[in-house]
């Protein structure tokens, strides 16, 4: 296979990573972990719908990614968190980036600007409107949806559909996967969860592979290794297996995302990180 050929198939999944990082947050219900900012431990005092507590992750919080296939960097991607609270619908909540791009050298190949956004309900950790923005190649999407939690109702810029009580977007699944307690998850087990994405919610399930450790630029990390299982017609672009690897500790930082397809293994690997809530436990040097 030519090397243009292989480079145009980087960049279509790496177009995608962002869904592939995103997606382990297909794999938990609910269990348990201590307060972000809203000091509700009489949980709804203040008009929140429910309360989960957070101790993985925190205002300020950035997490960058290089993409790439074996030795050859596709581009980047960045998830962060904002430095303060947003209000929706009267609640504070989390502002959620995650941006994916290509290289400029790779630009002139195949092109790409993604955004996606949350906005995550600080004591819920459930989402009250997402946004996405798809630039790869010629094709462009752009895609809004206001979650009415009370009501059960998503109103997107493709009208409104019914949704499951708390559902979640691609990326508020993530971050409620995070604040969950993975230590007690066994290999083999698997979760599901309800994700809206365009006009339908789906059953997002994950498994889980075991423990294994994992060196990238920003250190050597023991990590839970998962895989989302992907629903057919679903959520992703992509072909072939996703596995992701996260800190097996309380913070839960996704340090590999891996993409396996016909050419070999497209991965994502975390370049550096800042604004964690605490220490990182599950670094090795």
């Amino acid at each position: 296979m030519k090397l243009s050929a292989i480079q145009k198939k980087i960049l279509a999944v790496g177009g995608t990573l962002g869904l592939a990082v995103v997606t382990v947050g297909g794999v938990i219900g609910l269990m348990s972990a201590a307060p972000e900012s809203t000091p509700a431990l009489n949980a709804y005092a203040d008009g929140a719908l429910r309360y989960i507590p957070n101790t993985a992750y925190g205002f300020g919080e950035k997490l960058t990614f290089d993409v790439g296939y074996k030795f050859i960097t596709a581009g980047q991607a960045v998830m962060q968190i904002g430095e303060k609270p947003t209000t929706i619908n009267g609640r504070p909540c989390y502002d959620v980036r995650f941006d994916v791009r290509t290289t400029s050298a790779f630009d002139k190949v195949f092109k790409v600007r993604d955004r996606y956004a949350t906005y995550i309900d600080v004591d819920g950790i459930f989402p009250w409107r997402f946004e996405q923005s798809v630039r790869e190649g010629n094709y462009s999407r752009d895609f809004a949806a206001n979650i009415d939690q009370n009501a059960n109702m998503a109103k997107t810029t493709e009208g409104s559909f019914k949704v499951s009580p708390f559902v979640h977007d691609i990326l508020s699944a993530f971050y409620y996967t995070r604040a969950m307690d993975l230590k007690s998850m066994k290999k083999g087990q698997s979760f599901v969860l309800k994700n809206f994405y365009g006009k339908k919610t789906y059953d997002l399930r994950v498994r889980i592979l075991g423990r294994e450790r994992v060196e990238v630029d920003a250190g050597t990390f023991d990590c839970v290794v998962v895989e989302p299982l992907v629903v057919e017609g679903g959520l992703f672009k992509n072909e072939g297996r996703i596995i992701v690897y996260l800190t097996d500790d309380d913070r839960k930082i996704p340090v590999k995302v891996s993409t396996k397809v016909v050419i070999g293994s497209i991965d994502g690997k975390l370049a550096s990180y800042s604004g964690t809530r605490g220490p990182v436990a599950a670094k090795r040097d």
